[in-house]
């Protein structure tokens, strides 16, 4: 199940909610069910490949195998 970004415009809320797309979404801060749903926004890669090598060195060090 996906992750779905919502705006309340009754509270002036926004959320996200993890459930199917059929469902009926509800705000958690008034229970209004009349929400907006938002278009998500895309996440750049938070780490380059170099220091995604360093940590699974590093990993490998200590034995962690969970890392590679």
């Amino acid at each position: 199940m996906p992750f779905y970004e919502f705006h309340c415009p009754d509270c002036v809320a926004d959320f996200e909610l993890l459930m199917r797309s059929d469902d009926t979404p509800v705000c958690p801060t008034c229970g209004s069910t009349a929400v907006n749903r938002l278009i998500s926004r895309v996440s750049p890669p938070g780490k380059s490949k170099s220091i995604m090598a360093s940590a699974r060195a590093q990993a490998k060090r200590e034995g962690h195998l969970s890392n590679f």
